[in-house]
């Protein structure tokens, strides 16, 4: 499964991805906001993660910047089960891409494949210390459940509370998501 956006190519990890994928995410700053990621983030983190058989059909991406010349993977979007079975969403972005609004962009090109696959209500969540997480989920249609969880983060070598977020809103999510994804392709007429 691949997904496009205006700036982003969003698609699944292949084991070449490796040495990309372990030098944009080994970052304290970016690991320490992540509750699965293993700290320090190594080659073979990332190499084990990309070759992992997943026995569910979420969708799971690396983000890739399209450009001019060659693309460069910028961060990772998707869903996972929680423990108790729960969807939740989740991204990171790499540190010299942040503030430029790719984590809206990715996530809400894998919500709309979430809402066109029939997955239910999805679950999100924040380090209290990372507002501009509460940030992006609040543009996706989240809110705050009031509930906070202690999260465990291998870069924090301990656990700290997040805030839980819900989506809103499923009549938010467009019916056909091909719509808002490929909207530069032109009708194919009958």
């Amino acid at each position: 499964m691949f997904a496009r956006t205006a700036r982003l190519l969003l698609r699944p990890g292949w084991v070449e991805d490796a040495p990309a994928l372990a030098a944009a995410i080994a970052d304290p700053a970016i690991v320490h906001n992540l509750t699965r990621a293993p700290w320090p983030y190594t080659e073979d983190d990332a190499r084990a993660y990309l070759t992992a058989p997943r026995a569910d059909a979420l969708p799971d991406f690396l983000i890739v910047k399209r450009t001019r010349g060659a693309p460069q993977l910028i961060g990772g979007c998707g869903i996972s089960l929680r423990d108790d079975g729960t969807p939740e969403l989740g991204y990171w972005i790499a540190r010299r891409y942040w503030g430029l609004g790719f984590a809206t962009e990715a996530a809400s090109a894998v919500m709309q494949i979430a809402r066109s696959t029939g997955l239910g209500r999805i679950h999100a969540s924040h380090f209290l210390d990372n507002p501009a997480s509460a940030g992006v989920l609040r543009k996706l249609g989240f809110r705050p459940t009031g509930r906070i969880e202690k999260r465990h983060s291998a870069a924090r070598g301990e656990a700290a509370e997040c805030a839980l977020f819900e989506d809103a809103d499923m009549r938010l999510h467009r019916p056909d998501p091909s719509l808002e994804l490929y909207r530069d392709r032109a009708p194919i007429a009958a």
